[in-house]
This record gives C-alpha cells, sequence and structure tokens, in this order.
C-alpha cells in the first residue's frame, strides 16, 4: 500500500517534488482515475476542466486519464490503473457523496490492491480514521454523523496547519487517534507500514 498525502498536492512546489519523487516514472506514463470533489458537475466532467487541470498537473496523455463520475459508477470498477488521486474540497461532501454511490469501498479496494493513492486536503483527510475534527474548518452541510473516514490510514490529519488550529490539534492529541499535521508544505508517504512525514 502506498499512500501520497498533503495539504496541497500538485498545486504547491513542496509537496509536488514529494510526489514525483516517490513515483518511478513519469506521470503522463501512469494510469489515473481522478476523483473530482464535491461541486463536480455532469458538465464539468463531461468538459475538458479536468483534464485540463491534470495537464497542467503533468498528466500529459490524455489516453491514461479517467474521471471519475458518481452517475456511472460500474464503469470505474476494476480498471486498470495506477494511481488513484483525490484533491481538495469539502471533506464531509465528498465523503458523503463516494459513500452514497458506493465508490468509497472501491477505493479501498484499489489501494489494497497496489493502486498508489495521492490525496490532497480532502484527498488526504477522507482516507484516515475518523475526520470529526474537520468540522472546526469545513462545513459538514451534509449533517454528516458517522465520521469515520476510510481507515487507509492509521491517524487523523490536520490539513492547512497553522497557529490558528493549534488549539484544535492540541485538543485532538488526548483522543484516541494518532494526529498527524501538515503545513501547506509538508506531506506524509505512507509504504505499507513504514510512514515518513517531510516537512518543509
Amino acid at each position: 500500500m502506498k499512500l501520497i498525502l498533503s495539504s496541497c498536492d500538485f498545486l504547491n512546489e513542496h509537496s509536488r517534488k514529494v510526489i514525483l519523487d516517490n513515483l518511478d516514472k513519469d506521470l503522463s506514463d501512469y494510469k489515473v482515475l481522478f476523483i473530482p470533489n464535491e461541486k463536480a458537475t455532469k458538465d464539468k466532467i463531461n468538459s475538458d476542466k479536468y483534464y485540463l487541470r491534470l495537464k497542467d498537473d503533468g498528466f500529459n496523455n490524455r489516453n491514461n486519464i479517467y474521471i471519475f463520475d458518481e452517475s456511472r459508477v460500474d464503469d470505474f470498477k476494476d480498471l486498470d490503473i495506477e494511481l488513484l488521486y483525490v484533491s481538495g474540497g469539502n471533506t464531509f461532501a465528498t465523503l458523503d457523496k463516494l459513500r452514497k454511490c458506493g465508490f468509497d469501498k472501491e477505493i479501498v479496494k484499489y489501494v489494497n490492491n497496489g493502486v498508489i493513492y495521492i490525496g490532497g486536503s480532502c484527498g488526504a483527510q477522507i482516507i484516515t480514521s475518523n475526520i470529526e475534527h474537520v468540522e472546526g474548518f469545513d462545513d459538514n452541510y451534509v449533517n454528516m454523523t458517522d465520521y469515520n473516514g476510510l481507515n487507509l490510514f492509521d491517524g487523523i490529519i490536520f490539513c492547512h496547519y497553522t497557529e490558528a488550529r493549534r488549539h484544535n490539534y492540541e485538543k485532538a492529541l488526548n483522543g484516541k487517534y494518532k494526529v498527524y499535521k501538515l503545513t501547506n508544505n509538508d506531506s506524509i508517504v505512507v509504504n505499507d507500514n513504514d510512514i515518513k512525514v517531510y516537512y518543509n
């Protein structure tokens, strides 16, 4: 299992470098499934919006890119992919969307079968043990009450950590989960049971 987690994924030079340093070939050579956040609409998915976003990231081979559409879940099961990429958005709404269409379980299957997971901000938080602490920063407008994440990462993550979030972070230290904090420049890379935090 390999996870590359950060606050800003490709949008930040520090986290981008960690991603590239932990992949063994050019981004264009990877087959990637990109899962847009909760704001994705049918029109946006059918447009070039996400392809252009991924091209900016460095995924230049359009034939290797799949853009997830929750209305066609079965089309995205058992794909021959090497990367699964979930970027920023509202953590609660994105996880809620994935649960309702049942693709949360497919993400777990992919990662357990060796697909590398890249998660930025929301994408990093949904695969953790729990996301309740994110209520201090994201609007839980979907009224989520089951705060369990996908449990691919043992612990919880405070993305976009600053001194303004210090109180919430210290409070979480007294809870039942391992707690990690990532500024916009930091990243975590998990290789099976090995966890390495990159501080910048």
